[in-house]
């Protein structure tokens, strides 16, 4: 496994004003999150903090600007190459819910101008709060991934929504799906979803591959015929997805190639088709050592894209990508107090913070994923390397993973210590559950979600963390 930079790797002291990214800098001994102090919420006094109170730990913090900042970027990196290039289409920023659904992350995805990408049927309900709420106007896209085999809810929940929404465009993952759109009394631009994941240097290879998702070659064309057929459908999108936080980025768009190619040879055949997904797989920084050029990438993309469509001679589509790690990953964080330090002979201290690595972070054991842990005060102290323990009665419950050759540097100066995990916004609640009863019983932490109004000037809202009685409830223990 490589050796990913996870936080500050040297005992010397932070220096102050250090960066360690785009968002987190040490200033005077604290970690600030955007110029946010985190240690405050802790250490000072309630009336001297920005909430006037002070918090238990550990605590969630909901950074709410980064999405926004990520979904902005994307769009100018997309704006400023297709204009330089001269490309005729445009491009569609889809966010994937599945990332994390929360309102609040929701809300604010759509609320920066993101289109809306769904892959459940309760995700269909939480697309009809948002009409209802003005949030998802008629000209924003709903795509609806996942399985929805006929008869099943998800697929007449989103035959239902199209009588709230225009653009609502259901992505056929098999042939079997197709007929609730057909019987429906609503027109649709449908989509279709290849069988691509991985990497295949041709559509030979990726017709053969071992992979639930999408349809083979010879079931693209039926379904593509079928939707022609149909007086009430339209083939509209193309969707392929060769992987998750893919960081080469001549990999990436090789891997894509086949698809662009079976794109063109659709569009000769059906002129509805005009867009290309490319789906998910744009990567994010979840280690300090993250380096990817995301102008290169792009022009990349779509250098090839006009090379085959060219060859084709097929006008070039608008691109789309689902955007879930990347729109949602670095908003989130997760802060503990160090609560005890165990030497036990180990081969490195033990720093045990309250609360479970492996319940708040589960792609940490289930992936051995790495994620940025640092400090939130004495960053103006000595080091030493270490390791984190939860507080649960498993083996897994630790950081950095097994396996890892990546090296955890935290203050040596262990008494009134709180650190921070970042990164983190992206699927480890939703598989960790939300308001959920986590491994060993621990109850799940108060969460501040922390947003700026138009002047810059923070804002707060605060959502409790679960108690006892909470847990046990939901457990299904009677209380008396």
């Amino acid at each position: 496994m490589a050796s990913a930079v996870i936080g500050w790797e040297q005992e010397s002291p932070v220096p102050d004003g250090h960066k360690f990214n785009s968002y987190l800098e040490a200033r005077k001994g604290r970690l600030q999150m955007d110029g946010l102090d985190l240690a405050q919420f802790f250490l000072d006094e309630a009336e001297s903090n920005a909430l006037g109170q002070n918090f238990p730990s550990p605590m969630e913090i909901v950074y709410l600007p980064l999405i926004r900042r990520q979904i902005a970027f994307m769009e100018q990196v997309f704006a400023e190459v297709m204009a330089d290039m001269g490309y005729a289409g445009r491009f569609y920023y889809a966010y994937a819910s599945k990332a994390n659904a929360a309102e609040e992350v929701i809300r604010t995805t759509l609320g920066a101008g993101a289109h809306h990408e769904m892959s459940s049927t309760v995700d269909v309900e939480i697309a009809r709060l948002m009409i209802d709420r003005g949030l998802l106007p008629a000209e924003r896209l709903i795509i609806c991934n996942g399985f929805k085999p006929a008869g099943s809810h998800y697929a007449e929940n989103i035959a239902r929504l199209r009588e709230q929404h225009a653009n609502v465009i259901p992505v056929l993952e098999d042939l079997n799906e197709l007929s609730t759109f057909v019987e429906s009394r609503h027109s649709f631009d449908m989509g279709i979803r290849q069988k691509s994941y991985g990497a295949h240097a041709d559509l030979t290879e990726m017709d053969e591959a071992n992979s639930r998702f999408g349809m083979d070659l010879k079931d693209i064309w039926k379904a593509a015929e079928y939707i022609d057929a149909a007086p009430n459908l339209s083939l509209k999108l193309y969707h392929a997805m060769v992987g998750s936080q893919i960081v080469d980025r001549e990999a990436f768009v090789a891997w894509l190639k086949p698809a662009m190619e079976l794109y063109a040879r659709l569009r000769q055949r059906y002129p509805s088709l005009s867009i290309f997904d490319f789906g998910g797989g744009m990567p994010v920084a979840m280690t300090l050592d993250f380096d990817f050029d995301y102008h290169a990438f792009v022009r990349l993309l779509l250098a090839t894209m006009q090379e085959v469509c060219n060859r084709y001679r097929v006008p070039v589509p608008d691109i789309m990508g689902e955007f879930g790690r990347y729109t949602t990953a670095e908003h989130g964080a997760h802060l503990f107090k160090i609560v005890d330090v165990k030497e036990n002979n180990s081969d490195l201290p033990w720093y045990i913070i309250d609360g479970s690595v492996m319940s708040s972070f589960p792609d940490i054991w289930a992936l051995s994923e790495h994620f940025v842990v640092l400090p939130l005060n004495k960053l103006d102290g000595r080091f030493r390397p270490v390791q984190i323990g939860g507080i649960t009665c498993d083996s897994d419950d630790v950081y950095p993973p097994k396996k890892s050759a990546s090296v955890l540097f935290l203050p040596a100066d262990s008494d009134d210590l709180y650190v921070g995990f970042f990164s983190v916004g992206a699927y480890q609640e939703m598989l960790g559950g939300v308001r959920g009863s986590k491994h060993c019983v621990l109850p799940e932490a108060v969460e501040l979600i922390v947003d700026r109004d138009e002047a810059g000037e923070l804002k707060f809202e605060i959502i409790p963390g679960q108690n006892a009685r909470d847990v046990l409830s939901n457990l299904g223990y009677r209380i008396t």
